[in-house]
């Protein structure tokens, strides 16, 4: 791979106190209390666009890290993502004072019906003018499902309802209005031409959604898909839906992880770099790297350790209170996040041994453990990052915050114009929609996207506009 490769960023956040960097909160000048005001969110925003960052990116959960000790009472203590607000909102508070950059926004399928949801997403679409992504999630904390009154299902069983739920969404927002449905007949009163919208007859195992698409097609129609699975089944479905992936692999086992996907994407008939795929990090820098590491060494003070049991004993799936310091953590069995437990398994410390409690706490605190945490001057971050990026065949970074919004500014004050001076970073965006200026191939899914298959005439269509909808054939 070449040194030059354009690398990608996103700033990478969550609607809550703490997201990844438990504890940090109380740092002098970091502004996570405010997560609840407009102003706060429109800041992020704005350091995003002055970074020329491809997307903010927001995480999301909807429930409480609860497996450490079998209760809440530590994800309280901690505010580990706790509190936490709903993610769809920010996207257009964030529009509302930038032009360019976009917004990931996470949502899960098991949590709202995708007949409602088809209408946030393109309501979303419409405000932000076509800088919308959706990040795809199938959900892994087992307090969502008992709050939602369903049952948890088996991990790779979440993929077959979100198999049925991209396909009404995307039978929805691609299949049901044509591209010249919307005829504004000023002469007539006559805004649509009705049999240009079309009921789009779905009836499944998990879902059954009859009828038309609520909205007027946006810019992209279905915004940019995200998705960050990373379980043998979770890269398949990514591999059949996904644009963009984001992946937290340890650093030893990301050019594996890279390869994988890039694998499912020819299995799935797709180009293996139709998709951008974006690795966590977490940077810390300033003018050198005396400094840097003295700012690193003072956040570490601020760490949660707490917190930091809370979310991993979550990700994992596993009570980690009840492991010892020094017992591996490879043997563990969970239906949590698999490809998490698939990395920890499959990577080890200083290249000897299984990881054990004791490191996943040292390397806690400051970002995801397994995830590189990059200190340095700007130089140095410069060279990691492009090296990473060489190692890897990844395109880019979700870059997780220490405090914020402190470590956005410093990697756009000082990594951004070091990758610049590289030419390994772009000086301005492309024009047009998120997807657009990702991939430089208009607005709409591309033609080999199973997406686009859903629309009228294409191979997967399967409108009915005149069974049992009451709807009179048009008068020939």
């Amino acid at each position: 791979m070449s040194k030059t490769k354009q690398i990608s960023l996103n700033a990478f956040d969550m609607n809550c106190v703490s997201h990844l960097s438990p504890g940090l909160w109380r740092y002098p000048g970091d502004c996570s209390l405010k997560y609840k005001d407009i102003e706060y969110w429109q800041n992020i925003a704005r350091i995003a666009e002055q970074g020329l960052f491809d997307a903010v990116f927001i995480a999301d959960v909807l429930g409480v890290y609860d497996v450490y000790r079998g209760n809440d009472l530590g994800a309280l203590r901690a505010a580990q993502q706790l509190p936490i607000n709903d993610p769809l909102s920010l996207a257009t508070i964030g529009a509302a004072v930038t032009k360019n950059v976009g917004f990931g926004i996470t949502a899960g399928v098991f949590f709202e019906h995708p007949y409602p949801f088809a209408r946030r997403l393109s309501t979303l679409d419409h405000l932000t003018k076509g800088r919308i992504g959706w990040n795809i999630v199938t959900g892994y904390l087992p307090s969502a499902n008992k709050n939602m009154g369903a049952k948890e299902l088996p991990h790779d069983e979440r993929y077959d309802v979100a198999e049925e739920y991209m396909e009404v969404i995307y039978k929805l927002l691609e299949g049901s209005w044509e591209d010249d449905a919307v005829i504004l007949d000023r002469e007539s009163g006559d805004f649509a031409n009705p049999y240009k919208v079309h009921h789009i007859g779905h009836h499944g195992k998990y879902y059954d959604v009859p009828g038309i698409h609520l909205c007027e097609p946006s810019i992209q129609r279905t915004p940019v898909l995200f998705q960050a699975g990373n379980s043998p089944r979770g890269r398949a479905f990514s591999a059949k839906h996904a644009e963009a992936m984001f992946i937290a692999p340890p650093l030893q086992y990301a050019k594996t992880a890279v390869a994988q996907i890039r694998q499912e994407l020819i299995k799935a008939g797709r180009d293996p770099y139709s998709a951008k795929i974006y690795l966590l990090a977490t940077i810390i820098t300033d003018e050198s790297e005396s400094l840097a590491q003295a700012k690193y060494k003072d956040l570490l003070k601020y760490a949660h350790k707490e917190g930091a049991l809370v979310v991993n004993s979550g990700w994992l799936g596993v009570d980690l209170s009840k492991y010892k310091l020094d017992e591996p953590l490879d043997k563990i069995q969970s239906n949590a996040m698999l490809g998490k437990v698939e990395a920890m398994s499959n990577s080890t410390i200083d290249g000897q041994r299984a990881w054990t409690l004791g490191d996943l706490l040292k390397l806690s605190g400051i970002g995801a453990p397994q995830a590189p945490r990059i200190i340095g001057s700007p130089k140095q971050v410069a060279d990691t990052l492009q090296d990473i990026i060489a190692q890897t065949d990844a395109d880019g970074f979700n870059l997780s915050y220490a405090t914020t919004p402190g470590t956005f500014e410093d990697v756009v004050r000082y990594v951004v114009p070091e990758l610049q001076k590289r030419d390994a970073y772009k000086h301005e965006y492309a024009k047009g929609s998120l997807r657009n200026k990702l991939f430089g191939k208009g607005d709409r899914l591309d033609s080999t996207h199973i997406g686009s298959q859903y629309r009228v005439g294409g191979a997967l269509s399967t409108i009915d506009d005149y069974t049992d909808t009451g709807r009179p054939r048009p008068a020939e």
